[in-house]
């Protein structure tokens, strides 16, 4: 058997949803257990609020992802912009190995920079200012401060406003900065991008310092298990992995 990772993100899991829970236990027992490594590219959770919220589905997804590690699949988790506060006390519950924003990963022989990938969606000016914010250091200790009440509260409007803002957006704003990609990719010298969150699943090929490059766009899973499958063979970038019916 290939060895292979797999690469998902976008998951936005909730405890009102738990179809999608469903078919990422699935997936961790099925097919990601087989695998060497898992990644994690950000927005695992539609919100979280911080390590202390210890509710059953928070735990039942660490739990499902521990056990996966404990086999000895490597899992790695790269923060989005819906769960940049996650910390060490969940990674540990989950197996997680954090990584930074970005990182260089050999895949086989390619080099390849993994990323959330909302720094790259530079058009939207007043949400990088507010990324610029949430990712500091005094902005997330003054939030992990407040009662968890208070912070589940704020996560609700947080969410309402998003979508709001969104309506109001276009296309183009919310999606990558084409020069933003190339530059990323030229600083971290490397001809092969992986990134989430535009929920625009897609293999893009693009130009790098004169070589042929390709930029890998995870899909979110709101109606589809989006997942990448990398292998010594290449690539398989999968939309419709699974049936999301809580009945079966």
């Amino acid at each position: 058997m290939l060895p292979t990772t797999y690469f998902i993100s976008d998951l936005h899991l909730s405890a009102e949803r738990p179809d999608i829970s469903d078919c990422l236990f699935r997936f961790l027992q099925e097919q990601a257990v087989q695998a060497e490594a898992l990644y994690v590219l950000g927005d695992l959770f539609e919100a979280w609020i911080g390590d202390d919220d210890q509710s059953a589905f928070n735990l039942s997804v660490a739990d499902a992802f521990k056990a996966l590690a404990d086999t000895g699949v490597a899992v790695y988790f790269i923060h989005g912009n819906r769960d940049f506060l996650v910390r060490n006390t969940f990674a540990k519950q989950a197996g997680f190995t954090l990584l930074p924003e970005q990182v260089v990963v050999d895949l086989y022989g390619t080099p390849t920079l993994l990323m959330h990938g909302d720094e790259l969606c530079t058009r939207d000016v007043a949400y990088q200012k507010f990324r610029r914010k949430a990712r500091g250091w005094w902005w997330p200790r003054l939030v992990l401060a407040l009662p968890l009440s208070t912070r589940r509260k704020i996560a609700e409007n947080g969410r309402k406003t998003s979508k709001q803002n969104h309506a109001k957006l276009s296309m183009d704003i919310m999606d990558v900065t084409p020069q933003d990609v190339v530059k990323a990719m030229e600083t971290h010298q490397v001809t092969r991008l992986i990134h989430g969150h535009t929920h625009r699943p897609a293999i893009h090929a693009l130009t790098v310092n004169g070589q042929a490059a390709e930029r890998i766009v995870l899909g979110d899973w709101y109606d589809q298990g989006s997942i990448l499958k990398v292998d010594p063979n290449g690539i398989e970038l999968s939309n419709q992995a699974f049936n999301f019916s809580a009945n079966e």
